[in-house]
């Protein structure tokens, strides 16, 4: 496999005035799993056809080793887009289906295919276009990871999916992701769910990128104290405060802060409490319309 470090630089998409992504300049390393996340038109979407070379930037550039990747046919066989397709005209058996997939995926295992249509339960002898909402997701990221392509992108991928079935793909996802390290993107709404498969979070909003950073630095950012009102409130008081709740005499506030370690000896002096902010809930916050901030 090639090296593939992706290098985004002021990449802009327009449609029309509107941009869809606007001024993105990152790097996304291989070998790490990223979680794409932002509200509905975030750009995240758009972002991941870009890398996918489904568009060309309207400004700015996305290479791989210096080259850029649209329409680079060398580089364009090393990612697989994983996206919600139409298969209403695909009238062949899934078994005849996978084999014309196979033919144009440098990577693809299609020993590990069968492991995981079995997994899945998705009938080979079935039409495609005659599956349920829920096998086709998982015949699409069926298809994803037993290509193996050193970028693989999931746009909303599990969507369709039961609880049971999403399940069993984050499992695949991280069982071979270790044993065959590539770049996955997983675009998701469901960060409580698939929180623990990330590595880095990329965090779009209104088309600019908000944040990327690795997830542990990412939850590190935030706490939640809980103890008495009055300790918890002169312990926060000069702290960005996100969201409060209030039950009898004890409080809880969710904070922005990154607390030092002076700082947690302190609130334990206090008979404080300090707990983990979710993912979710830090993302709610950080892309949180108007004053973002409470100031009390």
């Amino acid at each position: 496999m090639m090296e593939m470090q992706i290098v985004l630089d002021r990449v802009t998409m327009k449609y029309g005035p509107f941009k869809a992504v606007d001024d993105l300049s990152f790097k996304l390393d291989e070998g790490k799993i990223y979680g794409l996340i932002g509200r509905n038109g975030a750009g995240k979407t758009t972002l991941l056809s870009l890398l996918a070379s489904f568009l060309e930037p309207s400004t700015g550039s996305i290479t791989v080793k210096g080259e850029a990747l649209f329409e680079n046919p060398d580089l364009m066989q090393n990612v697989t887009f994983v996206y919600e397709k139409d298969y209403q005209e695909e009238t062949e058996k899934v078994k005849t289906y996978l084999k014309a997939v196979e033919a144009y995926k440098p990577f693809y295992d299609a020993e590990y295919a069968m492991d995981l249509i079995e997994a899945f339960r998705i009938p080979l002898n079935k039409p495609v276009n005659k599956l349920s909402k829920g096998m086709l997701s998982a015949l699409n990221v069926t298809i994803g990871l037993a290509s193996r392509s050193p970028v693989t992108l999931f746009d909303e991928a599990y969507s369709g999916m039961d609880a049971p079935t999403r399940e069993i793909f984050y499992q695949k996802v991280l069982e071979d992701h270790a044993l065959h390290p590539r770049t996955i993107v997983l675009s998701t709404h469901l960060l409580s769910e698939m929180d623990y498969l990330f590595e880095e979070v990329v965090i779009l909003h209104k088309g600019k990128l908000l944040l990327k950073e690795p997830i542990d630095v990412l939850l590190e950012k935030g706490a939640s104290i809980t103890g008495s009102a009055e300790n918890t409130d002169l312990f926060v008081q000069d702290m960005t405060k996100l969201h409060t709740q209030k039950l009898g005499g004890t409080k809880s506030v969710t904070v922005l802060e990154t607390l030092s370690d002076q700082q947690r000896l302190q609130a334990r002096q206090s008979g404080l409490e300090i707990g983990p902010v979710s993912l979710q809930d830090l993302f709610t916050h950080l892309t949180k319309e108007g004053d973002q901030n409470e100031k009390n």
